[in-house]
């Protein structure tokens, strides 16, 4: 029999404190208080847990270059009529949209607006996407 796990993305940064406030407001969640300041932990009220790790030589991803290349990305699932508020709100708290090249989704001429997954760097400068959750699955 399998023992029952659980899993938990760690990020690492130099500043756990400030990255765990910005995934705190992008998804909603609670940082728990724990006695180590290198490690903060997050949970959502959907299941999420996240955690961020002080690395002390922490050197930021540089993907979609070679050099320091992407170390781990996150995708946010968001139902699809909401990726316009949800950009709007990411940038807000500090994330910064890749460049075009790096971004896998197209302006739509005929809907004016872009579709589909939208990729940012949080202010450590990990990659993340936000991308519409398939029709059916239930996003809270």
């Amino acid at each position: 029999m399998t023992v029952a796990k659980t899993s938990v993305l760690v990020l690492d940064c130099a500043e756990p404190e400030r990255l765990a406030q910005f995934y705190a407001s992008l998804l909603g969640a609670d940082v728990e208080a724990g006695g180590d300041p290198d490690f903060v932990v997050l949970s959502g009220a959907d299941g999420v847990l996240l955690a961020i790790r002080r690395d002390h030589g922490y050197a930021p991803p540089s993907w979609p270059r070679p050099d320091d290349a992407q170390q781990a990305h996150v995708r946010f699932l968001v139902a699809p009529e909401d990726l316009d508020e949800a950009e709007r709100e990411a940038v807000a708290l500090g994330a910064r949209p890749m460049t075009a090249a790096a971004q896998p989704f197209v302006p739509s001429a005929r809907e004016g607006r872009r579709l589909e997954e939208r990729t940012f760097a949080d202010p450590a400068g990990h990659s993340f996407t936000l991308a519409p959750a398939p029709r059916g699955e239930g996003v809270r």
